[in-house]
Order: structure tokens, then sequence, then C-alpha cells
């Protein structure tokens, strides 16, 4: 299996959605021995915001395009080439003005591509990256899964929108939630997001060791 992790957030190591995207990755690939981790830092390595060398670059012939194009096409291309790879996608980001994080969404730009990652035909779109599981690892300084802020969460809605078109249906929600509410409510939002991760290591183990036995 090949796992890759995707991070996003500003705030380095004290980041807790990177921290526990991180801990979910690592034992995924515990869990299956022969199994692969890429890791791609955005906060770190962003990509850049598409911009009218990108938008035109990808629809000019490789031996058309000028440097610049060509420099940005193949960020892009590897961006979506490692996504292609994967089996399991794992993608951390901090709820940043009620959304993802600006270098997550340069990514989301770049790995969704007309004649790569998704197509249109006679029966309208078609999402071309199947057959692979998602986890998203949210952090937020309040609670947004219930309660009267629910509506002010866009990040998870606009995820499963974006990731759905390309084909990532089967999408798993780790949230981190009330991270700005005091030690404790942060003791406890961790706590709880630890506990879901082993919970889903624990299931992936499982499939391993199923698949070991049916083969």
């Amino acid at each position: 299996m090949s796992i890759l992790l995707v991070t996003s957030s500003p705030r380095g190591s004290a980041s807790h959605s990177t921290r526990i995207a991180t801990d979910l990755a690592n034992r995924l690939k515990e869990a299956d021995p022969d199994s692969s981790l890429i890791v791609r830092d955005l906060a770190g390595n962003p990509l850049p915001h598409i911009d009218v060398d990108y938008s035109s670059g990808i629809y000019t012939p490789a031996d058309k395009r000028s440097p610049r194009q060509a420099e940005l096409v193949s960020a892009s291309d590897a961006a979506v080439d490692e996504l292609m790879a994967a089996d399991a996608i794992v993608i951390a980001t901090g709820l940043i003005n009620f959304s993802i994080s600006s270098t997550l969404k340069s990514w989301i730009d770049h790995i969704a591509r007309a004649g790569r990652t998704f197509s249109y035909g006679k029966d309208g779109p078609k999402g071309h990256v199947t057959g692979k599981k998602v986890y998203i690892v949210l952090a937020s300084g309040g609670v947004y899964s219930e309660g009267p802020a629910i509506q002010l969460d866009h990040a998870i809605p606009y995820l499963r929108t974006a990731l759905g078109f390309i084909g990532l249906t089967d999408i798993e929600v780790i949230r981190v939630e009330g991270v700005g509410m005091g030690p404790e409510a942060t003791d406890s939002a961790l706590k709880k997001a630890t506990a879901r991760v082993e919970q889903l290591a624990l299931a992936s183990r499982n499939a391993s060791l199923g698949a070991a036995v049916a083969a």
C-alpha cells in the first residue's frame, strides 16, 4: 500500500492537525509492513497558486510551453502522479476563517485536472481517482461538528465536494475541535482524535491481515 500524507498547517510542530494526521499515516504504514509513505508538506513547500501561466500551460502542447508554463505544469503533474499512485490519502488542515488553508486549496487546484483526474462526457463529469481511502484531519478552535456553529464549517463540505468530483468518495473525517477553548478542552480533543486514529489503524491492520489470508 502507498500512503500519501498531505499537511498544510502554517503552525509547524504546534499544529494539532499535522500531529494527528502524521500519527495516523505512521500507524497505517505499520499496519502493512510492505507499505510506503510519501509526505507532501504544503506549508514548508507550497505549490504555487494558479495563475495565467498555469491556466494556459496545461492546455498548451509540451513542446510549445514557455519555461514558466513548463515549470508550473511539471509541479502540477508531480502532485497528480503522487495522488494517483496512493492507495490511501491522509489530509491535514486547520479550520482557517471557516475553511481550509490556502496552501491546501492550491493543492486541490493542481490535482483537479481535466483529462487526468476528471473528464466530462455525455452523462456529465466523471472522476478518475477511484478505489482510494481518504482520511481528513481537521483541527478547529471551536466546535463545528454540531451545535450553532455547524453552518460555519465550510471546510469539510468543500473537501467532500472537491474530492468527490475527482472520484474520491470514501472519506473518513477525524476532528480535533475545541482546541481554542482552554487546556482541558484541548487535551480532551486530542485524546478523542487519538482514540479514533487507533480504531482506524486497527481496522486497516485487520483488513491487511484478511487480504493476506485470502491471498
